[in-house]
């Protein structure tokens, strides 16, 4: 058996108790939440059904290469980013493409979009009565725009050029044609912008144009003057006429310088050979010349004939002296001609190098003119890039306006977006979903009823305990150590067959077996007659019924054991307004029994208050299984507040033979009340000396 203890500040929580109470209160839980079901069931069947569609648009360059005039390498790229997006987003969504659809589409005409068209009758009064405002104060545009906005979600696909427009209405026909027709509106929209900006370029490149040409026509004229003023006329290759000739002339030097080196060399060569007496034919000018040619094979011929000869004639024969003497003759003649070969060289020597010192005055010359180009070129050059450049600006934005005249001519302006995926009627309507609300509002209610019971349960302090305090049966007695169980129970046996009364443990049994809800103990004989009333909210409290035990006595003898003796809010301050029902409930020390003590309030303050008892005793009937009230010494008029449905009346006494006891009994018995209970507390000492907790 555990012990008991005496912990007076901590409470624990009796978990079992507690969620016991769901299970005492189930019917009540699964009548509410039936209820709540069919209410939520109802409402989602009368609930106008919304449909939902969506159209998808992409944002893209619709421009096609063919038709793309000049377009860059990169003018496939996507042309908007996350932001540009974003704002076509709020494009879409804007109030002039709004319009534009409820204009077309009419939906002002229509109730879902204009609530100033055929008011309910709350809705009327509450306009008369001003509590609401009137619909009709606010223009038509703006009620129609309101409605169309809650009703409209526009957004864009995240990591995603696509964007979505969505839209809910009661009929699904229009569901699907607005997001369609602000898609379409949309597209529009961007056809314009790009009509208008076509139209301002071409309004804007035509004065451009012309003042370019102008210019165009001034910086070409300013080239060609000051070409004409200048040195630098234009030759062969489109190069400056002085730089063209230095050039050649610079060519011609050389050649002339080259052809000076090469007689000078050959003349050298050959007057060499003829000091020498050398063999003339090593020199390429000698075997040049025609006549040395002649000579030569002439030389040839005559060697021949001397060799014929030699063969048939001796060497002083006539014939072979006199062609001895024609070869030394040709001998002679080549040498002499030889000179005049070199004698030619040498004059074509000189005259070269006179050729050679004109043509470097003349370049020298020729170099200062070019020197004086060279100056007047920069200048020409900075010019013809003037013109160059007016030139190329004039071209592009004449290409430009003639692609913008065109694309406007031939309206030619895609949007640089597309619609992918038009929204079609839906066949079922996103809201409300009839199953899935009513089992949703089923399991909600449960749970929410479960919570309320749990709570109340817990608040009321049913399932609250003293801390570490130990359970004990029911059946236990109270006794004194030494004396016997049988031997006590005996005892109690004999002392009720002799008076008509009954034990603590029998009245609690009457007590439970009677379902009563209230049991008013009246002690004739005092204080000590009312520890039977304690005895008794102990031992049902252990059965495991909610007790609580109200102290209306004078000095609250009843509640003074069961909280140690000491001096807590009760009754009084209740009656006296000073407290609150959570205030004055405490827990007993030594059992699982509640207990109100006497108070700590005037007795005077809370008596002007009396007229309460009976709500109060209502209250606390609803909250616990049985409401156990000590009046102490009184009579019936004094518990006649007190009564009510399922009311048990005991009378708590010691000795039934007393003459209070007898006189106080006859009283209740004329008062009607015949049937009360004699309860007697004994045992009741060894239960004092604190060996069972149902002792006082």
């Amino acid at each position: 058996m555990p012990v008991v203890s005496n912990q007076a500040n901590d409470i624990d929580v009796d978990l079992g108790r507690l969620f016991s109470s769901l299970a005492r209160n189930w019917l009540r839980i699964l009548l509410v939440a039936l209820c709540i079901t069919g209410l939520a069931f109802l409402l989602a069947w009368l609930a106008t059904p919304l449909y939902r569609a969506e159209t998808r648009i992409l944002i893209e360059t619709r421009e096609s290469p063919l038709t793309r005039g000049n377009a860059p390498a990169d003018a496939d790229r996507p042309i908007l980013d996350a932001e540009g997006v974003a704002s076509q987003v709020q494009v879409i969504s804007s109030t002039d493409i709004l319009k534009k659809v409820a204009t077309d589409l009419n939906l002002a005409s229509r109730k879902e979009f204009d609530p100033s068209i055929d008011m309910s009758l709350p809705k009327r009064i509450l306009v008369s009565t001003g509590l609401m405002r009137d619909p009709k104060d606010v223009p038509a545009d703006e009620r129609v725009l309101s409605t169309f906005r809650e009703k409209l979600k526009v957004y864009n696909v995240e990591r995603s050029r696509v964007i979505v427009i969505e839209f809910s209405s009661e009929d699904p026909a229009l569901a699907a044609a607005i997001p369609n027709k602000i898609a379409e509106a949309y597209l529009g929209v961007q056809q314009v912008a790009k009509q208008q900006s076509n139209t301002d370029a071409t309004q804007w490149l035509q004065p451009e144009i012309a003042n370019l040409s102008d210019r165009v026509k001034e910086a070409e004229g300013k080239v060609a003057a000051y070409r004409s003023q200048s040195d630098l006329l234009i030759g062969q290759n489109n190069s400056v006429l002085a730089t063209q000739q230095l050039s050649e002339l610079s060519s011609e030097l050389s050649r002339v310088r080259a052809n000076r080196s090469a007689a000078e060399a050959n003349a050298e060569s050959l007057r060499s050979t003829i000091r020498a007496g050398a063999s003339l034919d090593s020199a390429p000018e000698v075997l040049s010349s025609p006549l040395i040619q002649r000579l030569r094979e002439r030389e040839v011929e005559l060697k021949a004939q001397i060799a014929d000869l030699s063969v048939t004639l001796l060497g002083n024969h006539p014939r072979l002296r006199a062609l001895n003497s024609q070869l030394n003759d040709l001998e002679g003649q080549i040498r002499s001609e030889a000179r005049k070969v070199l004698s030619g060289l040498e004059t074509e020597a000189k005259t070269a190098a006179a050729r050679e010192a004109s043509l470097q005055r003349d370049l020298d010359a020729l170099k200062q003119v070019s020197a004086r180009a060279d100056d007047q070129g920069v200048e020409l050059r900075s010019l013809e890039r003037e013109a160059a450049a007016q030139r190329e600006l004039l071209e592009s934005y004449l290409s430009r306006y003639r692609e913008a005249m065109s694309r406007g001519e031939g309206n030619y302006l895609p949007a640089d977006a597309r619609i992918f995926s038009r929204a079609v009627a839906p066949v079922e309507p996103y809201f409300p979903k009839i199953l899935p609300i009513t089992i949703a509002a089923f399991v909600a209610s449960l749970l929410i009823m479960a919570i309320i019971t749990l709570l109340q349960e817990l608040f009321s302090g049913r399932a609250m305990r003293r801390a570490g305090q130990g359970f004990y049966d029911v059946d236990e007695l109270a006794m004194p150590a030494a004396m016997p169980v049988a031997a006590l129970v005996e005892e109690r046996e004999l002392v009720e067959e002799r008076t008509g009364t009954l034990t603590v443990e029998r009245a609690a049994a009457r007590l439970i077996a009677d379902n009563a809800k209230r049991a008013i103990f009246v002690s004739p004989e005092g204080d000590e007659a009312a520890a039977a009333s304690v005895m008794v909210a102990r031992e049902i409290a252990n059965s495991g019924q909610r007790v609580l035990l109200l102290d209306l006595t004078s000095a609250g003898v009843a509640s003074h054991p069961m909280l140690d003796g000491q001096q807590r809010p009760g009754i009084t301050n209740l009656l006296a307004a000073e407290a609150q029902f959570t205030d004055v409930i405490h827990a007993d020390f030594y059992s699982d029994c509640h207990v109100i003590p006497v108070g700590t309030a005037d007795p005077e303050t809370a008596m002007r208050a009396a007229d309460r008892l009976p709500i109060i005793m209502r209250s606390l009937a609803s909250a616990y299984d049985l409401v156990v009230v000590e009046c102490g010494p009184t009579d019936p008029e004094g518990v006649a507040r007190l009564l009510g449905e399922d009311t048990k009346i005991a009378l708590a006494l010691i000795d039934p033979a007393d003459e209070t006891v007898v006189a106080s009994t006859e009283a209740f018995a004329r008062a009607g009340h015949d049937d009360m209970l004699l309860v007697s507390p004994v045992g009741a000492a060894a239960g004092r000396n604190g060996l069972h907790r149902s002792a006082a």
